[in-house]
């Protein structure tokens, strides 16, 4: 039997993506490319935008008009948060939510023994532990996500995240300690803990993200150690500091802004101001050598004026950020947001956007062309074309060089060369 993946949205739907995928392979299913003819299509859905919703049910669809006999399966974002809506989506053979990814052979089992639909959604609960799920490959990269931490209590205003994932819960350490011995036994050199609010992690436990920091370290075979997207007023002067001292850790800090305006982050429900956003930011610049700070900006939020999109620009460009990605504000049915209405029209927004995109670029560049005649150590992943390999930095920073030699897994001193909008050029 051959199962293929579609996977929509973040790094924790890729993660669970490669747990489902490996159960099926120890079931003895083949995994193939969605290209591919296949016995069951998987769509993992993302549901923070409508953009999203609009891509699950578009695949849905195409998978079962190119592939009539084959079942069309249904899971991630979209089931858990609006199970009505993707009830509606009659091409889809067997949908589950993100709470039950565990079930999925049972549920294709069961399928073929019924051979009539099955909807198995299960609502998140306060109290839920974290799922027992875990990895031994990561399709075979150098570089493997890991999921540590699950759910969302901090309700924003804009997002849908809190009823589509649950509350904050958090593996165990003994659990993500033998994860990463089985990833660095398969040649993973490099891990990204990964969560859907990660800093959150431990809560109410007593182990932090400190703590998986130093059990990922600590493996023998790994890297580099590396976190996802973090929320900056999670993030103690005391983890600074701790996490300074474990040299595999990488000073990559992706944290999440949304704006720039006080007054649109009050109306987002956000848990800190500006100025606090930029002091950790300088305390981070200033703890750790060549750190990297990128971001999440959202523009066109309920009631934006146009003096506090510029508040919100004019603070963007003065942190400086490393990469920054913008995008509108899309309002979503079942948060507080969306009981505003949305006041900013759509041309607005999209001109914002272009705007804002334009001014970080600007900065993006400087800051690459500084990187030019400097040496950096780069981990390299895979080969792009003939002799052409690709690797990054520390800092997340795509490199490319060419070579005769297999360079993938190997960590090398590279020195650059050149820059374009994408990555870096290295001999």
């Amino acid at each position: 039997m051959k199962a293929a993946f579609y996977t929509l949205g973040c790094k924790v739907n890729q993660y669970e993506t490669e747990y489902m995928s490996e159960l099926l392979k120890n079931a003895g299913f083949e995994i193939v490319s969605a290209d591919d003819d296949a016995d069951y299509y998987i769509v993992n859905s993302c549901t923070v935008t409508a953009t999203a919703d609009q891509k699950t049910r578009q695949n849905i669809r195409k998978f079962k008009r190119k592939h009539p006999n084959a079942a069309v399966i249904l899971t991630g974002c979209m089931p858990q948060a609006f199970p009505d809506d993707a009830r509606s989506l009659t091409e889809a053979d067997i949908i589950f939510s993100n709470k039950n990814d565990g079930d999925i052979l049972r549920l294709i089992n069961e399928y073929n023994q019924k051979k009539s639909r099955i909807i198995y959604i299960n609502e998140h609960k306060t109290g839920d532990k974290f799922s027992n799920c875990s990895i031994t490959d990561f399709n075979d990269r150098i570089r493997a996500f890991v999921k540590i931490e699950d759910g969302c209590d901090r309700f924003c205003s804009y997002c849908i995240i809190p009823k589509s994932r649950g509350r904050v819960r958090s593996k165990n350490p003994e659990s993500l300690e033998k994860e990463v011995e089985a990833l660095a036994g398969n040649s993973v050199k490099e891990i990204v803990l990964v969560g859907i609010n990660l800093s959150a992690y431990g809560n109410g436990e007593d182990f932090n993200i400190v703590d998986a920091v130093k059990i990922c370290a600590a493996t023998s075979g790994i890297e580099r150690v590396r976190l996802g997207s973090l929320e900056p007023d999670h993030i103690t002067d005391k983890m600074i500091i701790e996490l300074s001292k474990i040299e595999k850790f990488c000073p990559q800090f992706h944290l999440s802004l949304q704006s720039g305006c006080d007054k649109t982050l009050r109306n987002m429900n956000r848990h800190y101001t500006c100025e606090e956003y930029k002091s950790l930011c300088d305390k981070l610049r200033s703890t750790f050598v060549d750190a990297s700070i990128t971001t999440d900006v959202m523009v066109g939020f309920h009631d934006e004026s146009n003096e506090d999109f510029k508040e919100s620009l004019d603070f963007v460009k003065s942190v400086k950020f490393e990469k920054v990605h913008v995008f509108p504000y899309s309002n979503r049915p079942g948060t507080a947001a969306s009981k505003r209405g949305d006041s900013v029209p759509k041309h607005i927004k999209e001109k914002r956007a272009a705007v804002m995109i334009e001014e970080t670029e600007k900065i993006r560049k400087e800051y690459l062309k500084t990187l030019i005649g400097r040496q950096t150590e780069v981990l390299f992943e895979n080969e792009i074309s003939k002799g052409v390999y690709q690797g990054y930095t520390k800092t997340y920073l795509p490199v490319r060089i060419k070579s005769s030699e297999n360079l993938i897994g190997q960590l090398l001193t590279v020195k650059i060369k050149d820059y374009c909008d994408e990555f870096c050029i290295a001999e």
